[in-house]
């Protein structure tokens, strides 16, 4: 069971740099971190052109802009080479329709095969490119870790530059150009873009060097790409992401992209509304499935495309193969709890299975975590014969921790953060792989406790209102480094309870005010048996929410989100 500290009231001290602000506001300014007047301001009205950065701070960025110019210039056959996620696949849309716009057509872009080929480069790709005549490899998302393939490009006479922005080993690849802020040598102020950020500032520092007859920027409309990666890649909403992030919605909610609307009239969303759940829990399952039941030039050909009819086609493709996927997730979590339940299981469950589809492993860890409130690793086979997993905390250790005191002769290739991580297993090993991570939690756990769970202010059902929710909502878009505010309320009685949905798998609880007006509170994928405690009609209970407007069937309506019962 989760236990939750309630934030501190301010004191009048700390309101003094605030005061410009309501008492409510205040307080949820102050306890993230925002204590001044000028960072309050700077995070409550996101601006474009004071809060982002020169990308020429950017190492290698000079060096990299000349090299595609000269490509430009001399019409070199040039590959955009993308990693297959809903991170690296908008990227790749960035740079594919700049290109087109600025009138150089002489490219292709290449999305590899996640079973076949995996993530990152190949040698057997990099071959390819040599016999299209290609003399240019731009990566997108990718290729910090690909030294002997960077190596077979050069061999090649194709110069490599690297657009990525995962931790790169304290050795690089042998590229012509690396864009990373994460490099230790390079000064640029912001280190958390995603990848598709990282090509946004690529491209923003050609049209520095030349607009193309592109106007003052018109360079904003492909921040729909770039901020639905921002929300989709999971980094902090904080800095130049919260600007992409904000611009990015802006831009999504009037996107002329045929695909796009049609993904959202599937998905019954009005794109005036478009928020940034509606992206991560609806549209980017949709585009990650296409990599992981399909191919993701699905989801690549649906952004970029101006067929209508194509569009259509391509949509329903991605719910389908997403319904598969949700499919194959719930064959594999039967199997894995039948597993569970029959063997003994230490502090880690590990599992795997040859059959099991690595690209779909990280779902089901998710599950399993959060069902049994334990680390979970999980392998499967790719096609490529390697077996392949994934790693999910329950909160309480950081994974990134527990990796790094696994013996590399039995992973001997892991990467990911705190709470999620990729893993590849020595074949000849797999057998001690159980023992091996039970061994390494036994030794961080100590030392990797994770943040505290923390409500931001009590508050009764007579609070809930549109009054109190506009000021909530200044604090949006929410994600990683800035989630909803929680609040907790003690002792609301429940009025009425009822499951709902298609299949019944989703709970309504209702309450009412001093009023005797109705509040509504729902928990998708949860139930009466989801929490510590049982329930019914008439029973008082604390609960742990947060405010959320549905705008289901265009109509407005102010609900809670249950995020726990105590």
């Amino acid at each position: 069971m989760k236990t939750y500290k309630v934030r501190e009231e301010l004191r009048d001290i700390d309101r003094e740099a605030l005061k410009s602000y309501p008492e409510f506001l205040q307080h949820l300014l102050f306890h993230r971190g925002l204590r001044s007047e000028e960072a309050a301001e700077e995070f409550l009205f996101p601006h474009y052109e004071n809060g982002t950065h020169d990308p020429y701070l950017m190492k290698d960025m000079e060096k990299a802009v000349k090299r595609i110019m000269k490509a430009i210039d001399n019409d070199e056959k040039t590959i955009i080479f993308s990693d297959f996620d809903a991170d690296g696949i908008p990227g790749a849309v960035v740079l594919h329709d700049f290109f087109k716009k600025i009138g150089y057509n002489n490219f292709e872009n290449y999305i590899p095969d996640r079973h076949n080929e995996g993530y990152g480069l190949n040698v057997d790709a990099i071959t390819k490119f040599k016999e299209l005549g290609a003399t240019l490899l731009i990566t997108i998302d990718c290729g910090i870790s690909n030294f002997k393939e960077v190596e077979k490009a050069n061999e090649f006479g194709i110069d490599v530059i690297i657009t990525d922005h995962h931790l790169p080993h304290k050795k690089l690849p042998a590229a012509y150009a690396i864009i990373n802020s994460k490099q230790e040598d390079c000064d640029y102020p912001f280190k958390m873009l995603c990848g598709a950020g990282v090509v946004f500032k690529l491209v923003q520092a050609i049209l520095k060097k030349k607009r193309f007859s592109i106007k003052e920027g018109m360079e904003k409309w492909y921040l729909d790409m770039v901020g639905f990666a921002t929300l989709s890649d999971m980094v902090p909403l904080h800095g130049e992401n919260r600007i992409f992030a904000h611009y990015g919605l802006m831009v999504l909610r009037k996107s002329p992209r045929l695909g796009l609307l049609e993904l959202l009239r599937r998905a019954d969303i009005n794109p005036r509304n478009l928020s940034e759940d509606d992206i991560s829990f609806s549209l980017t399952p949709k585009i990650n499935a296409a990599s992981r039941m399909g191919s993701p030039h699905s989801a690549f050909e649906l952004f970029k495309t101006n067929d209508q009819v194509r569009a259509k086609e391509l949509s329903e493709d991605l719910f389908k193969l997403n319904d598969e996927r949700k499919g194959v997730v719930a064959a594999m979590l039967k199997e894995m709890r039948k597993v569970i339940e029959k063997r003994e299981i230490g502090e880690v469950i590990v599992l795997g299975n040859p059959k099991w589809r690595p690209g779909v492993l990280g779902l089901a860890a998710n599950n399993l975590a959060d069902e049994y409130q334990k680390p979970v690793f999980l392998w499967g086979r790719e096609g490529s014969g390697l077996l392949k997993g994934s790693g999910r905390s329950n909160g309480l250790i950081d994974l990134s921790v527990l990796l790094k005191e696994v013996n590399p002769e039995i992973i001997s290739d892991y990467g990911g953060h705190a709470f999620a991580g990729g893993f590849t297993v020595v074949i000849d090993k797999v057998h001690l792989l159980e023992e091996e991570l039970n061994r390494a939690y036994e030794k961080t756990k100590m030392v990797t406790v994770l943040s505290e769970n923390f409500v931001d202010k009590k508050l009764s059902m007579n609070e809930v209102n549109w009054e109190l929710y506009k000021l909530i909502a200044k604090l949006a878009p929410y994600g990683e480094g800035n989630p909803k505010p929680m609040f907790l309320f003690e002792g609301a009685k429940i009025k009425t309870m009822k499951q709902f949905g298609k299949t019944a798998n989703h709970l309504e609880l209702m309450f009412e005010n001093e009023k005797g007006k109705k509040i509504k509170a729902i928990g998708f994928f949860m139930n009466e048996g989801s929490f510590s405690k049982p329930m019914k009609a008439g029973q008082k209970i604390d609960l742990v929410a947060t405010f959320e407007k549905s705008n289901f069937r265009n109509f407005p309506e102010l609900r809670l989100r249950i995020v726990d019962i105590l």
